[in-house]
């Protein structure tokens, strides 16, 4: 979707995220003239590898929700652990985060809560599943941090994904409608959902 116009670029149905069929939709693309400064993504590590693979010089965004909300969940609401009571602090200000001063402080935040966590977890025995999650959002944050704020000083580059994540929610509600297709009837059904309604200025139903 293209995030100033909110119009479908393309769209199709029934392609895993993490099959080499992404790929060659990627491909596709490309050999069609497409050629994006930027895509905002929620971190899915193929998806991220194709976009690299075909267009190697793009500029990645983390979605910062997706951080958000998958960092937050893997330090629990109320963490007993003091390393991940802090994270969890570090987690609620990503989406707070407008200017390149806030940016600077929010990763240097996560820089200080790792020199002073980060070598006790990596000396850890415990295997516990409440450490293993904090491992998890400790190495979500690490990973996402250097795309996490080309926002910040590119006005045209979204934060997130959630422009396109309502459009699926729109896509899904309508298609609860339609659960009764037919499995050959499927396909024509979203294409013509993204023909008639194909971004959120228009009103078509």
């Amino acid at each position: 979707m293209n995030a100033e116009s909110k119009q479908l670029i393309y769209a199709a149905y029934n392609i895993p995220e993490g099959a080499g069929r992404l790929l060659t939709v990627y491909r596709l693309l490309a050999d069609a003239g497409l050629s994006p400064d930027s895509v905002t993504v929620d971190g899915n590590p193929q998806q991220i590898r194709y976009l690299r693979i075909v267009w190697p010089t793009i500029k990645l965004q983390r979605c910062i929700v997706h951080v958000q909300r998958q960092g937050l969940s893997w330090c629990r609401r109320k963490p007993k652990r003091t390393d991940a009571k802090h994270l969890r602090e570090i987690f609620l200000q990503i989406c707070t985060v407008k200017t390149s001063t806030e940016a600077r402080r929010f990763i240097a935040d996560v820089n200080a809560w790792e020199r002073h966590f980060g070598q006790a977890i990596d000396q850890s025995t415990d295997r516990g599943w409440v450490f293993s999650d904090l491992m998890r959002a400790r190495s979500m944050v690490l990973k996402a941090l250097p795309d996490l704020f080309h926002y910040v000083s590119n006005s045209h580059i979204p934060s997130s994904t959630n422009m396109l994540e309502s459009y699926f929610s729109r896509l899904k509600e309508h298609y609860r409608h339609h659960r009764g297709l037919a499995v050959h009837h499927r396909d024509a059904y979203f294409k013509w959902y993204f023909y008639l309604i194909p971004g959120k200025n228009n009103n078509t139903k």
